[in-house]
């Protein structure tokens, strides 16, 4: 008979279940609305970058334009790299609320974070001018409707990504300098 069975008061041993590994923390606290467009600036990218593939094939989407002759050599490594790289960059921006991006001077980080925040800031504003048809910019013609709309979608996910690297860019800043 055990000891347990022999005294009621007496609880069994238990072994201590493993706690969870630590998770790495910055020096002061990232917002929760920085943690959540940090994570979300990928899924953002992704759609365009998948949209953007076809094309290297000579597949047009939809769009009433001319058919370009390109070789496939060159179309196809120029799509394929523009879609990764674009990618790679959504996920750098994950530096701006982990430690790692704690470890490169705060003035680099700053200052590609505005330069590329300005820069696709500037192609917001330019899908917003195409899209709407403002300013005398027309947006390329459509077979139907759809295409228009999936283009619109696509494109419109993308144009967000600029104003939220200026976001986290400045809530970095702010974290950095308090």
């Amino acid at each position: 008979m055990t000891t347990a069975a022999m005294n009621p008061t007496m609880k069994p041993a238990t072994t201590p279940s493993p706690s969870p590994a630590p998770s790495p923390v910055t020096e002061r606290p990232v917002p929760v609305w920085a943690l959540r467009t940090a994570r979300a600036l990928p899924l953002l990218a992704l759609p365009v970058c998948l949209w953007r593939l076809p094309f290297g094939f000579g597949f047009q989407m939809g769009m009433d334009v001319p058919r370009e002759d390109l070789s496939l050599w060159v179309t196809v490594p120029y799509v394929l790299a523009l879609s990764l790289l674009s990618e790679a960059f959504a996920l750098l921006c994950a530096g701006l609320v982990r430690p790692w991006g704690e470890r490169v001077p705060a003035w680099v980080v700053v200052a590609a974070g505005t330069v590329a925040g300005v820069a696709f800031t500037a192609l917001a504003v330019q899908w917003v001018l195409t899209t709407f048809e403002l300013a005398g910019l027309h947006e390329v013609g459509f077979v139907n409707g759809w295409w228009r709309a999936l283009a619109t979608v696509t494109s419109g996910l993308f144009v967000l990504w600029g104003p939220l690297i200026l976001a986290l860019t400045y809530a970095y800043h702010r974290r950095r300098r308090a």
